[in-house]
């Protein structure tokens, strides 16, 4: 492991927790949400994330605990290292009001002033809203951050499809600002800012993780974070991508995701 490939790894999750930008960037130069393409596009990022959890991290996990702790073991500690990847994913969400939770699906259509809101509940929303991105994105960016520096070629995908799981991140947190400020500039400044979490996730993990690196402290990490990242899939982006749009375009972009994440490992053997 080399600067080169940490500070590399850093950049893709860096990329990945900005692309929140781009659903606040909605909020500023269209009035309609193009529903269809969000739908193709979260299942194609869920197709991605589920592939590439069971096809290659959780293999590279096990592999990696199998030798440091031998094969049965091994194999029961990458297990565990997934649960508990579910666990921690499941139980931020768990504390997140369900209100001001990020993944609950926005359009940019709340955006035109028609709907009632009270201005002082939009302000808690907006405060809420941005906490809750940061408490949600620690995880993801420490889970795009391992994959990249474990495996640069196989980061980049994932820092992909996490990108395109933030899009609609960022609409869900520039909504309720624009309306608690009204200000559409400030909703994008905002939005965009709070996707940094993914990158001060990755640089905590970093700094905690990494300082007691070997072959067991990275096959539990890897496997966690293919826990993280099929919990996501199933407990958020399917489900938004059905609420966008119809349920076979998300299963259409599901299936795509797949076959581009394996025709690229294949290639890339």
């Amino acid at each position: 492991m080399t600067t080169h490939d940490v500070l590399f790894a850093f950049s893709l999750t860096l990329l990945a927790g900005l692309s929140t930008g781009i659903g606040s960037l909605l909020s500023l130069i269209t009035n309609k949400t193009n529903t269809k393409f969000l739908s193709v596009a979260l299942g194609f990022s869920a197709g991605v994330m589920i592939y590439v959890s069971f096809v290659e991290i959780m293999v590279k996990a096990n592999a990696a605990l199998s030798s440091a702790l031998g094969d049965k073991p091994g194999a029961w500690v990458t297990a565990g290292g997934f649960f508990f990847g579910v666990l921690l994913i499941a139980l931020i969400d768990k504390l997140i009001p369900s209100a001001e939770n990020p993944h609950e699906v926005h359009t940019v259509e709340e955006m035109d002033g028609n709907a009632e809101h009270h201005k002082n509940r939009l302000k808690r929303m907006g405060v809420l809203t941005a906490l809750a991105i940061g408490i949600h994105n620690f995880p993801e960016g420490l889970a795009t951050f391992t994959a990249a520096l474990a495996d640069p070629q196989l980061g980049i995908p994932i820092a992909v499809a996490i990108a395109i799981h933030n899009i609609p991140e960022g609409i869900a947190v520039a909504v309720p600002i624009f309306y608690a400020t009204g200000s559409r500039k400030k909703a994008f400044r905002l939005s965009f800012l709070s996707g940094l979490a993914e990158p001060v996730g990755a640089a905590i993990g970093y700094l905690i993780l990494f300082r007691f690196f070997n072959d067991a402290v990275f096959g539990f990490t890897f496997a966690a974070v293919a826990g993280i990242m099929v919990f996501i899939s199933l407990d958020e982006l399917l489900p938004a991508a059905r609420e966008y749009g119809e349920h076979h375009l998300s299963i259409y972009g599901l299936v795509a995701g797949m076959a581009v994440m394996a025709l690229s490992l294949l290639l890339l053997k």
